[in-house]
C-alpha cells in the first residue's frame, strides 16, 4: 500500500478545499530562501486554491448517476438498496461517493457487514429484530494490508474509529483495527498503558466462506492496487496552487508604492494630505517608485496557461479513444470508449459483487444480479453550445440559464459564480443615454 499511498496527503488537501491545503503549510506551499516566518505566515493565510482537481472528479463522478442506475437483484428487498447502509442512504448516492473516493485516489473499499446475531436463532427472529446485511465504506487509509492464498483473499486489516462513552455525559472516538479471515473476525483496540501494542478487545465467526470486501478502483493495476486516474491534473492543481501564492504576493507589493527621500538626513518626514515636505539641500528629491507590472501580466498569463491545461487533462476522461486495442479490433461491434466509461464498467461489477454478498448473507442465491450505470456521456458538442447561446439570444432562456449550462458542461471555469458576472455585464453594459452610432470624435453639442 505504501508505493500508491504517496501521493494521498496531497489529493486529501485538494479534496478538501482551501482551509485543508493551508493546513499542511510547507509541504504543498513552500518558504522560498530569505522569506521570514511572519511574511510566508502571511502569504499562506491569503492564498486559496482553485478548485480544478476536486471539481473535476465530483463532476465526473456525477455523470454516470445522472440517469437512476437500473438494479437487478431479486433476492434482495428494495428497502435494502433504499438504505444501503443503514444510516439511511441509498445506493445510488453511497455508490456515487464511492466513485468520488475511486476517481480522486484509485482505491476504496466496501465491507459487507451483518450486525452480531447475539440471542436471535432464527431467520424469523432475524427478521423482527431488523438484522441484515449492509454496506460499510472504507477510505484508502484504512485499508491496511491483506493477505492471498493464490487468487483467494484469506486476511483483510482495516483501520476503524469507534465512538465510546466518556464518563457518564460524553463520548470519544478511538481507533481500532479490525482483522477479517474467511468466517471469523476479531478487532484489536489500543493499550492504554503500553505504547504502540495493541489487545484483542472482540471476536466472532459467520456462515460465509469468503471474506465479504470489495476493492472499487479508478485507474486498476491488480488486486488492491489502483492509480488517480487524474494524477497529473493534481500535480498541475498544486502548481497552480503555488504560482497563484505568487502571484497575490507580487500583487501586494505593486499595490504599495515605495516613498523614496533622498539629502533629508535623519530628520523624520512627516506625509500627510495636511503637511509640507521641505529642504534645504538643492539635491533633495522625494519621490514614490512604482511597479512596473510587466511581472504582474506575465504570472496572470502562467496561470491561465495553467487552468486551459488542467481544463485540457480533466476533458481526457471523457474523450474517446483514438486508438482502438487488439480486443476492439477482434469485435466488429467494439465502439470506442472514454477511459471514464472503462472505470465505470468496473464500478458495475464492484457493485454487483457486494450486492451478491448481501444475498449470500441471507442464504438467498447471488446469481442474475446486474448493476447498470448511465455511460452516454461526452464533451458537449460545439453544436450543442451554439443551441444554447442562440436560445439565450432569441430570448428562450435567461442568462443565468446559459451561464450555468456552460458551466455545467465544463466550458466555463469551476470558480465562476453568476453573481459576479451579472456584476460584470451591467458594469459593461452601454449607457442607454448614449447613442451607439454616434462619432466618439464628434463635440458635444452646446445645451
Amino acid at each position: 500500500m505504501e508505493a500508491q499511498s504517496e501521493s494521498w496527503p496531497m489529493i486529501k488537501a485538494l479534496m478538501g478545499g482551501t482551509a485543508d491545503i493551508r493546513a499542511v503549510g510547507k509541504t504543498l506551499l513552500p518558504k522560498w530562501p530569505g522569506e521570514d516566518g511572519d511574511s510566508y505566515a502571511a502569504r499562506l493565510k491569503t492564498s486559496v486554491l482553485y478548485p480544478a482537481f476536486r471539481h473535476t472528479v465530483c463532476v465526473n463522478a456525477a455523470r454516470p448517476f445522472a440517469k437512476p442506475p437500473t438494479v437487478v437483484a431479486e433476492n434482495i428487498p428494495e428497502e435494502w438498496l433504499k438504505d444501503i447502509d443503514q444510516l439511511g442512504m441509498p445506493l445510488p448516492a453511497m455508490s456515487n461517493a464511492l466513485l468520488i473516493h475511486a476517481l480522486a485516489y484509485g482505491l476504496c473499499g466496501v465491507l459487507v457487514d451483518y450486525p452480531p446475531a447475539e440471542g436471535v436463532r432464527t431467520r424469523a427472529d432475524e427478521k423482527q429484530a431488523s438484522f441484515r446485511p449492509y454496506f460499510v465504506s472504507y477510505m484508502p487509509q484504512q485499508i491496511l494490508g491483506w493477505k492471498m492464498q493464490g487468487t483467494r483473499l484469506v486476511q483483510l486489516r482495516l483501520l476503524e474509529s469507534i465512538e465510546v462513552d466518556d464518563g457518564p455525559w460524553a463520548t470519544k472516538c478511538i481507533e481500532q483495527v479490525r482483522v477479517l479471515t474467511p468466517g471469523a473476525w476479531q478487532t484489536y483496540r489500543p493499550n492504554p498503558n503500553i505504547k504502540e501494542q495493541w489487545d484483542l478487545f472482540a471476536e466472532g465467526s459467520h456462515s460465509l466462506k469468503e471474506i465479504p470486501w470489495v476493492f472499487f478502483y479508478g485507474n486498476r493495476l491488480g488486486f488492491g492496487r489502483g492509480e488517480c486516474p487524474l494524477l497529473d491534473l493534481a500535480y498541475l492543481n498544486v502548481e497552480h496552487y503555488q504560482s497563484s501564492s505568487d502571484q497575490q504576493n507580487v500583487l501586494h507589493v505593486a499595490r504599495v508604492p515605495i516613498l523614496v527621500a533622498i539629502g533629508f538626513g535623519e530628520s523624520e518626514i512627516k506625509i500627510g494630505a495636511s503637511s509640507a515636505i521641505t529642504s534645504e539641500n538643492e539635491k533633495a528629491s522625494l519621490t514614490y517608485t512604482e511597479h512596473t507590472g510587466a511581472a504582474i501580466e506575465a504570472g496572470k498569463q502562467s496561470l491561465d496557461d495553467l487552468e486551459d491545461r488542467m481544463r485540457a487533462i480533466g476533458a481526457e476522461l471523457i474523450d474517446q479513444e483514438q486508438a482502438p486495442t487488439a480486443t476492439q479490433i477482434n469485435s466488429e461491434d467494439e465502439v470506442a470508449r472514454s477511459l471514464l466509461q472503462q472505470i465505470v464498467e468496473q464500478f458495475e461489477e464492484s457493485l454487483e459483487q457486494a450486492l451478491s454478498f448481501m444475498a449470500q448473507w441471507v442464504g438467498k442465491p447471488a446469481d442474475g444480479i446486474e448493476v447498470e450505470l448511465f455511460k452516454a456521456y461526452e464533451q458537449a458538442p460545439s453544436t450543442d453550445v451554439s443551441t444554447l447561446t442562440s436560445a439565450a439570444s432569441a430570448g428562450a432562456i435567461s442568462k443565468q440559464t446559459l451561464f450555468e449550462e456552460l458551466k455545467r458542461r465544463d466550458v466555463l471555469a469551476p470558480d465562476r459564480e453568476w453573481a459576479d458576472e451579472a456584476t460584470r455585464l451591467k458594469a459593461e453594459a452601454p449607457d442607454p443615454s448614449t447613442d451607439p452610432n454616434a462619432d466618439p470624435n464628434s463635440k458635444p453639442k452646446a445645451p
